[in-house]
């Protein structure tokens, strides 16, 4: 349950506590804050992207369909050690086996994992167990490539730092011929015919 009010107090504090008054262009910033956090950047928090997952999901006709990629989902993530964003992009790529999800149930899901209080490594990891797990992908990949802003503006100022992460399950967790098309397909972007 977030507390909005209680929120927008500790933002005020916290200005004040770095010597800001949260008056004139600061007043109201903490009700602002308050409410981007309770809003958005930490919407996924509150719904269940499992559940999403398994309602979004067709059944198919046939199991053992090729390989799903979806590929360039614009990503934004608050960083739980620092609290400042990351941005970026995810690619998701499985296998399907009885069921399959639209493409914006998928880019939903990343949303929702990304949405929350997390680690980028584990926003990859939720990924590919909910593609295994309820949809019953035979393999699973997710990549994100993101550029944090711990690294940018703070500390050793990196500017054109990436900090990309891959996330396997099934079938691509082991050295396998779906795991050899999962990266070669990702592996291939941009190239031309």
């Amino acid at each position: 349950m977030i507390d909005r009010e209680a929120a927008a107090r500790a933002i005020e504090d916290f200005l004040r506590a770095l010597g800001h008054e949260p008056t004139g262009e600061l007043a109201g910033t903490g009700k602002r804050v308050a409410d981007a956090w309770a809003n958005d950047l930490l919407e996924g928090e509150s719904i269940d992207a499992a559940a999403l997952l398994r309602e979004g999901a067709l059944d198919l006709d046939a199991a053992g369909s090729g390989l799903v990629l979806v590929r360039d989902l614009a990503v934004t993530t608050m960083c739980p050690h620092h609290l400042l964003p990351a941005h970026g992009t995810a690619t998701v790529a499985y296998l399907p086996g009885a069921r399959v999800a639209g493409f914006g149930k998928i880019a939903h899901v990343v949303d929702i994992l990304a949405h929350r209080l997390t680690l980028q490594e584990r926003i990859g990891d939720n990924v590919v167990a909910l593609l295994v797990h309820e949809l019953g992908a035979r393999g699973a990949l997710c990549r994100l490539a993101l550029s944090h802003s711990c690294l940018i503006a703070r500390g050793r100022r990196k500017t054109t730092a990436i900090v990309e992460t891959i996330a396997v399950a099934g079938s691509f967790a082991f050295a396998s011929p779906d795991r050899d098309l999962a990266f070669l397909a990702l592996s291939s972007h941009g190239r031309s015919g």
